[in-house]
């Protein structure tokens, strides 16, 4: 055994060491760092950068050194509290509701701590981590994730802890299902299986999904599998799948359209039935008047209330504002009313306009899609960018990675107490994305050779 592991070692030393590293950086990120220091979230977060663009260059071949070390990234984790986002108290909060009975959606948890006859475990505790914010909101998580969050407070036997634990797994068997279906679709489209360890070890998957809770990665488990079924031509079995993706996240609603010159008019008919009657079967426990109106208002309030890390809401605001004596909360009311017709109309003409004929080509529809929205969207946190990261190791497009990396630096936001954002750190955030999308487009379309080959003619 040790024969054969010291050469072992000794053939993957500088990897083993990226991999110590990486452990020991995420160790400190997990239990050692305040969201308000800014300046150690972003050493932290550099240096894991770089590691996993020098694990993937060392070992891309060396599917069990990856797997295992993007798994071992994700258990350093497992008993660690979010450090940068609050939300898993109102994850716990929406469990707790549905084991004793009560509809999430039809009460805010403001008008249910109120109630003398109001008690579930940990209520206060959970009451107070989740903020102001969230306390004053119906719930805005579909069926699916209620139902993740009902298993977690069941398993996790009354304790926030082992609530966080029960979630974090979910997530890391997620992350390990889109390794999975990712390199089956990668071999499909022709693309090297390799790619799909940008997505398993990217630092932003890592610390967001694992780390803080987000259930993005369940979602794209979701959406990822049913992408895989519909490559093969198992269609009909694909469609139950991607309403789950939905019924996690709404997000992939957004690429419906897009399906309908895949498939044909017919196909895409009985898809959508499907997804239908799937989503109609999880509902059934919520529906009532109430919820309709309850949801469908907060879901509302992400298009025209919130905003973080915008890009082309925060120069509209800027300019309305400074020119035209806009009020703020109405400017952002406003435009929050517009972002969907804006998102609709490019997703019509993506629909007709582009040949999403083939897998490939439907995935980069997607990704031009979502990135639009992006840009267009008052609130894009870094969490976010994860669905594009995604999308876009099944194209020619990498700016999204480029995107992972400085999506980070939004988050010094939270490092005052005001919650103000730094608008310059915004700019250099786009404008070095913007660019990088830029030379992309320029390159993937020979435009760059063609400019040299002229110049070197002159």
């Amino acid at each position: 055994m040790v024969k054969t592991l010291r050469p072992y070692i000794k053939l993957h030393k500088y990897s083993i060491l990226i991999v110590l590293g990486c452990i020991l950086f995420y160790l400190s990120f997990a239990y050692d760092l305040d969201r308000e220091d800014f300046t150690k979230l972003m050493l932290l977060y550099g240096a894991l950068v770089f590691f996993h663009y020098k694990l993937i260059q060392f070992e891309k071949w060396n599917f069990k050194f990856l797997l295992i070390a993007g798994i071992l990234f994700r258990l350093v984790f497992v008993i660690a509290e979010p450090n940068l986002s609050q939300d898993f108290y109102r994850f716990i909060w929406d469990g707790e509701l549905i084991k004793n009975g009560i509809n999430p959606y039809l009460h805010t948890p403001n008008t249910l701590i109120e109630r003398p006859d109001f008690a579930i475990t940990n209520s206060q505790e959970l009451y107070n981590g989740m903020g102001a914010l969230s306390a004053r909101h119906y719930s805005n998580y579909p069926p699916l994730n209620q139902l993740i969050f009902t298993v977690s407070t069941y398993l996790g036997g009354g304790s926030v802890l082992g609530s966080l634990i029960i979630m974090r797994l979910s997530i890391i068997l997620a992350d390990i299902g889109i390794l999975y279906f990712g390199r089956k679709l990668l071999k499909i489209i022709g693309s090297s299986t390799h790619l799909a360890f940008w997505y398993f070890l990217n630092p932003l998957v890592v610390i967001e999904l694992t780390g803080n809770l987000h259930f993005e990665g369940v979602m794209l488990f979701f959406f990822v599998c049913s992408i895989y079924l519909i490559s093969i031509n198992k269609w009909k079995l694909a469609a139950p799948v991607y309403a789950m993706s939905i019924l996690l996240k709404l997000v992939p609603l957004l690429f419906l359209p897009l399906l309908l010159k895949y498939f044909g008019f017919k196909k895409s008919a009985i898809f959508y039935t499907l997804i239908g009657v799937t989503s109609l079967i999880f509902l059934l426990p919520f529906i009532s008047p109430e919820f309709l109106a309850n949801y469908s208002k907060t879901v509302g309030l992400w298009f025209s209330n919130f905003e973080f890390n915008a890009s082309i809401y925060n120069i509209v605001k800027k300019v309305g504002v400074h020119y035209f004596e806009a009020k703020p909360w109405e400017l952002v009311k406003s435009y929050g009313n517009l972002v969907p017709k804006l998102v609709i109309l490019i997703a019509l003409l993506l629909t007709f306009l582009r040949k999403n004929k083939n897998i490939k080509t439907l995935l980069g529809s997607m990704l031009i899609l979502l990135t639009s929205y992006y840009f267009l969207s008052s609130t894009v946190h870094p969490w976010y960018i994860i669905f594009l990261l995604t999308l876009t190791i099944f194209t020619n497009y990498r700016f999204p990675i480029v995107w992972s990396v400085l999506v980070i630096l939004s988050y010094y936001a939270y490092s005052n107490p005001e919650f103000k954002e730094n608008l310059w750190l915004l700019a250099i955030e786009y404008s070095l994305v913007l660019g990088y999308i830029i030379y992309e487009i320029f390159k993937n379309h020979n435009t760059l050779s063609l400019f040299r080959k002229k110049f070197t003619q002159k």
